[in-house]
C-alpha cells in the first residue's frame, strides 16, 4: 500500500478524479507575493496551497483549505487522501453527529500515516548518508531534504444530512455567516488557530513537559506558528532534537483535528467561508486583527450582491484583499512594515440558500439589489478605502411597518425633484460570535471625521457616496439602455 501511495504521489493521476464537484461553492486564489521597495511584487516560492470541493452521490458535500509550507507536497497529498477516506462509503446518512465525529478523526490519522508511510524510504536514506560526512554526501542530502520537509494545515467542512461539521487543525480559519430576517449578517467563528497564543494549546504543550512560557515568547515552532498540522517530519519525529520541544513526554505537534458540530443548516440563509491563513494574514497585516471576520464577510456579501458567478465571487475577494494588502505597503503608513509580503491565499465559499445577484432579493422586502459604494475607517488603519453596500430598490411595493403594500409609483425612472421607490439602505454590517472568543463589536462601517470637507469653486463639496454603480444600472433595467440624461443621476 505503502509502494501504491508513493506512485500515485509521483503520477499526476488523483484517488478522486471521478468524484464530481460541487457546483455550490467557489474558490479564489492568489500566490505568494514579496514586494521591493517601489511597490512592484514577485513570487517568492511556488503555490504551496490546495483546496478540495466534492460531494457524493448519496448528498454528502465536502469541502477543505489547506495551507502549506515549505513545499506543496503535504497539502496535495492530504487533499487526495481526506477525500478518499471520507468520500467513497465512510459516510452514512443513518450515522449519530459521534459516528461522524470519529470517523472524521480517523480520516486525519490515516492521511498522516499514509503521507509518512510515502517518505519512509527516503528518511531512511537520509539517515543512512547523514552518518558519513563526504562531500558528495551534500548534495544528495539536499535533494533528500527538499522531498521530505514541509508540512500543512487544514480546515475542512463536512456537510451530511444537511448538517455541518467541520474540522479544524492549525493556523487556517472558517466562518459561518447567517443571513437574518432584518438583514443583518451574523457571522459565527467556528473553532479557534492551533498557535503558540492559543491557551488551550498552550496547557496541552505544559502537560506533556515543554515549557509554554518559552513558546509563547518564540511565538513559532520550527518556523510555523502552528501547534497542530500534517506532516513536519522535523516536529513528529525528531522533536527531541528541538531545543524548544526536548523536554516533551510524548509527541507535542500532533495531527488530530478538533471536531466542531454538528450545526443543523434547515432554513439557514448565507455562506459558509473557508480561508488559508495566508489570506487572514494579509487583510489583518493591513488593516488589524480587530474587524477582519467583518470586513471579509462585507466583501463577499457586496461581491455576492453584483456578480452571477461563486468563482467570480471568491476570486474578486481575494484580488480585493490582496490589492487593499499593496496598497497599506506603498501608502508607507502606520501599518505598511506590516504589509512587505503575504503568502498564498486561498478562499472557499460555498453558499446556503443564499441567491446570486439576478436573482437577489434581501430577506424583508424583494426588489433589485444595486450597488453602492461608501467609505469607511479602520481604527487600525489610516489608508482610505471603501465597501459596496446594497441599496435595495423594491420592485412590486413599498415598505411600510415592516410589511409590502401596493405601490402607487409607475415603474419609471426617478428624476431628481420627483418622488421614487422607496430606498433603503442594507449595509453589510455584522455580529460576530465565536466558540471562544468574540471579533469585536460588529461596527464595521464608522462616522466621518470631524473635519468639514471643502467646498470646490461651485460650492459644491465632494460626494460621500459614489451612486456612479447604481444609476447605471437602474438605467440598463428602467430605460432600455438608453441615456441617463435627463434621467436619474445628478444633473
Amino acid at each position: 500500500m505503502a509502494a501504491q501511495r508513493r506512485n500515485l504521489m509521483q503520477s499526476h493521476q488523483s484517488w478522486t478524479d471521478d468524484l464530481p464537484l460541487c457546483q455550490m461553492c467557489g474558490v479564489g486564489t492568489a500566490p505568494n507575493c514579496v514586494y521591493s521597495p517601489d511597490g512592484k511584487g514577485t513570487q517568492g516560492h511556488p503555490n504551496e496551497d490546495a483546496h478540495l470541493r466534492f460531494r457524493s452521490e448519496d448528498g454528502c458535500f465536502l469541502y477543505g483549505v489547506f495551507n502549506g509550507y515549505d513545499g506543496s507536497r503535504v497539502a496535495s497529498f492530504a487533499s487526495q487522501c481526506l477525500t478518499a477516506e471520507l468520500l467513497l462509503g465512510q459516510l452514512k446518512s443513518s450515522h449519530t453527529d459521534n459516528d461522524v465525529r470519529k470517523i472524521l478523526t480517523q480520516a486525519f490519522d490515516v492521511v498522516e500515516k499514509s503521507y509518512f508511510e510515502t517518505i519512509d524510504d527516503t528518511l531512511a536514506e537520509k539517515a543512512h548518508l547523514s552518518n558519513y560526512v563526504l562531500p558528495h554526501n551534500e548534495e544528495r542530502l539536499k535533494e533528500l531534504e527538499l522531498e521530505v520537509s514541509g508540512g500543512a494545515t487544514a480546515a475542512v467542512a463536512l456537510i451530511l444530512n444537511n448538517k455541518l461539521y467541520i474540522a479544524n487543525l492549525g493556523t487556517n480559519r472558517v466562518l459561518l455567516c447567517k443571513s437574518s430576517s432584518d438583514g443583518q449578517n451574523q457571522v459565527l467563528q467556528i473553532g479557534r488557530p492551533h498557535s503558540t497564543d492559543n491557551e488551550d494549546e498552550l496547557q496541552r504543550l505544559a502537560a506533556l513537559g515543554v515549557d509554554s512560557a518559552r513558546v509563547r515568547q518564540a511565538g513559532q515552532i520550527v518556523g510555523q506558528s502552528s501547534t497542530r498540522r500534517l506532516g513536519d517530519y522535523r516536529v513528529k519525529l525528531n522533536y527531541n532534537e528541538i531545543d524548544l520541544l526536548s523536554a516533551a513526554k510524548a509527541k507535542p505537534i500532533i495531527a488530530e483535528p478538533e471536531i466542531h458540530g454538528s450545526h443543523s443548516l434547515d432554513s439557514v440563509s448565507g455562506f459558509l467561508l473557508l480561508m488559508s491563513e495566508g489570506l487572514i494574514n494579509a487583510l489583518e497585516s493591513a488593516h488589524g486583527p480587530e474587524q477582519a471576520n467583518q470586513e471579509i464577510v462585507a466583501m463577499v456579501a457586496a461581491e455576492l450582491a453584483q456578480q452571477t458567478s461563486l468563482e467570480a465571487v471568491a476570486q474578486s475577494v481575494v484580488e480585493r484583499v490582496k490589492r487593499l494588502h499593496h496598497d497599506v505597503y506603498v501608502s508607507g503608513r502606520q501599518r505598511a512594515t506590516y504589509c512587505s509580503r503575504h503568502e498564498d491565499m486561498t478562499l472557499l465559499i460555498r453558499t446556503l440558500n443564499y441567491p446570486l445577484a439576478d436573482g437577489a432579493l434581501t430577506p424583508t422586502q424583494g426588489g433589485r439589489i444595486y450597488p453602492v459604494s461608501v467609505p469607511y475607517s479602520n481604527s487600525q488603519s489610516t489608508s482610505k478605502t471603501s465597501v459596496t453596500l446594497s441599496l435595495v430598490m423594491p420592485s412590486q411595493g413599498t415598505l411600510t411597518n415592516g410589511t409590502n403594500t401596493a405601490s402607487t409609483l409607475e415603474e419609471g425612472t426617478p428624476t431628481p425633484g420627483s418622488q421614487s421607490p422607496t430606498a433603503t439602505l442594507q449595509s453589510t454590517n455584522t455580529q460576530t460570535q465565536s466558540s471562544s472568543s468574540s471579533s469585536g463589536d460588529g461596527s464595521l462601517f464608522r462616522q466621518r471625521g470631524s473635519q468639514a470637507a471643502q467646498p470646490d469653486e461651485t460650492g459644491r463639496v465632494p460626494p460621500y457616496v459614489d451612486f456612479t454603480q447604481f444609476y447605471e444600472l437602474w438605467s440598463n433595467d428602467h430605460c432600455d439602455g438608453q441615456s441617463t440624461q435627463g434621467g436619474l443621476g445628478p444633473q
